[in-house]
């Protein structure tokens, strides 16, 4: 992509209302547009970055097994009235058609897919059990998509928005050994998830009940960050990590007091919930096992936000001159700077020009294609292209000019180190 082609552009305004950290940054940066407070527009490098989580996300989520659809963001209000939800969720949104029908903006999808799974699951067969030496995984399902929440404080940025992007997944098994082992497997694609995003020395898991698996257990995912909510206790040596207000319980499950214990604010990433029968017995969810008994079978629900990663991510990522994008979820790998100064003789002009575009289409073996933002503008003083390059954040700077190509080649600047070496174009 080339700065000329963009047309969202770096700006020194934010609005006046946006408080947070990250979004102040992103909005500044480029990436993202304030609609409203919790709702924003991903621009073209806000969506590519967006993209590049949810693709990690995605990929963690199919290698155990899960099929990824698509459910509807409009759901009948049957469906809510069904399980006793309508009426109890603080944060639904709820319209009425001009046909006076009601409706509900989904926050959550268990109203949905759980009629979905009523009309393909009949027989034990259609329920296999997690097996981690045969890699058989049970039915599990999940997508990544816009949810909706009447939130009545929205001053986090992306990190509690209005109408935000999500994973959630949804898996059914016919005994508790197979949920119970599935349930752990999940938590260790989360950790493995937040180490790629950037957040995995950062994010802990806390167990949010201190009873029975059976006894609607779930566990919340927490990245220390001072924005954050939330507080955790938190030992870095040993990653044992508790929300403050169970800490002695914690601390007594556990055994011991770690030496290194510390507290923190933290922001919730991630959550997964063993929903027991709940759902399957509101919506008559039932299978015939093998004594041709009809049975309900248990049901898990799982939940990372991938927008409030993004912002997460932001939060923490950034210094005074912008931000810091890690290289897993960044828009582009490099941000080429090009310097074409008409003082200079026009041989060095050209030649800058031909390695640039060489660079930008990946001709050359160090940079790959696709992976290039290019400041091509004209018109523009390199000054303001490199307080845009540390503004946008991109993990590593090329900086080609005349002064680069005759101390032999183009500049490689780490954004986050500021590390600066020459490499050789040929």
């Amino acid at each position: 992509m080339k700065y000329s082609n963009l047309f969202s552009k770096t700006s020194k305004n934010i609005p006046s209302d946006e408080v947070s950290k990250n979004a102040q940054l992103l909005i500044k940066a480029g990436y993202i547009d304030k609609t409203m407070a919790g709702v924003y527009a991903m621009l073209p490098l806000g969506l590519r970055t967006l993209n590049n989580i949810e693709n990690i996300i995605r990929q963690k989520i199919n290698e155990i097994g899960g099929q990824e659809i698509l459910m509807n963001c409009l759901h009948p209000k049957s469906n809510w009235e069904n399980t006793g939800r309508w009426d109890t969720v603080d944060v639904l949104f709820k319209l009425k058609s001009q046909t006076e029908n009601e409706y509900a903006l989904a926050p959550t999808h268990e109203e949905q897919i759980s009629p979905i799974i009523k009309s393909f699951v009949n027989s034990y067969k259609d329920l296999p059990d997690y097996n981690a030496l045969s890699q058989t995984f049970p039915l599990s399902v999940y997508q990544i998509q816009t949810k909706f929440r009447d939130e009545l404080r929205s001053k986090a940025g992306l990190m509690r928005g209005r109408e935000f992007r999500m994973k959630d997944l949804y898996d059914f098994h016919k005994n508790i050994d197979s949920q119970k082992a599935y349930f752990e497997l999940i938590t260790q694609k989360y950790m493995e998830i937040f180490e790629e995003l950037g957040l995995g020395s950062r994010t802990y898991y806390v167990d949010a009940s201190g009873g029975s698996f059976s006894d609607k257990f779930s566990r919340e995912f927490q990245t220390i960050c001072e924005a954050g909510e939330d507080e955790i206790i938190f030992s870095p040596s040993t990653r044992f990590a508790a929300n403050v207000e169970v800490k002695d319980e914690a601390l007594q499950k556990y055994g011991q007091v770690p030496i290194d214990l510390q507290t923190a604010k933290s922001v919730e990433v991630g959550n997964i919930f063993d929903l027991c029968d709940t759902w399957t017995k509101a919506f008559d969810i039932t299978y015939i096992d093998e004594n041709n008994q009809k049975q309900y079978p248990t049901m898990g629900c799982h939940g990372i936000g991938s927008t409030r990663c993004m912002g997460v991510i932001a939060e923490i990522y950034n210094d005074d001159d912008g931000l810091m994008w890690p290289e897993s979820v960044a828009p582009f790998k490099y941000h080429l700077i090009t310097n074409i100064n008409s003082k200079d003789d026009d041989s060095w002009n050209q030649k800058i020009m031909k390695i640039a575009k060489k660079i930008y289409q990946g001709e050359l073996e160090e940079f790959g294609a696709e992976q290039v933002f290019w400041d091509d503008r004209e018109n523009t003083s390199l000054g303001q292209k490199f307080g845009d390059a540390q503004l946008m954040g991109m993990p590593y700077q090329l900086v080609l000019t005349k002064r680069s190509l005759e101390s032999g080649g183009v500049e490689l600047v780490n954004r986050k180190t500021a590390e600066k070496k020459i490499i050789s174009i040929s």
